[in-house]
């Protein structure tokens, strides 16, 4: 008898898995088929080429290598350089600003 109720026990278990996950897919369909709509509309709409000026190329590129310096160094130093930057302009704070990072790498 004690074999009968196991087996009853797993077969109730296995039933209960089989309908909660019978219950999730058919939620899942509609997800999923609403997710391909939306990658269709998406890909249906072309996306407009960035057109960037070489001064503007340039300068992305300064601000770039700013923010990555002034990502390193301590609030202090970052205040230093800001002011560098107000007065001299981006060459310069970059240039202090990397003087920082040399300095406290080695």
């Amino acid at each position: 008898m004690p074999n009968r109720t196991r087996i009853t026990k797993q077969l109730r278990a296995i039933r209960t898995f089989l309908k909660r996950a019978d219950r999730d897919l058919r939620r899942l369909g509609p997800l999923v088929r609403a997710a391909e709509r939306a990658a269709k509309r998406s890909a249906m709409k072309p996306r407009r080429k960035l057109r960037l000026s070489p001064a503007r190329r340039r300068s992305l590129k300064l601000q770039g290598s700013y923010m990555g310096y002034m990502r390193q160094l301590k609030p202090k130093q970052k205040a230093r350089v800001k002011a560098v930057k107000q007065k001299k302009g981006f060459p310069a704070a970059i240039a202090m600003a990397r003087g920082f990072s040399i300095r406290s790498v080695g």
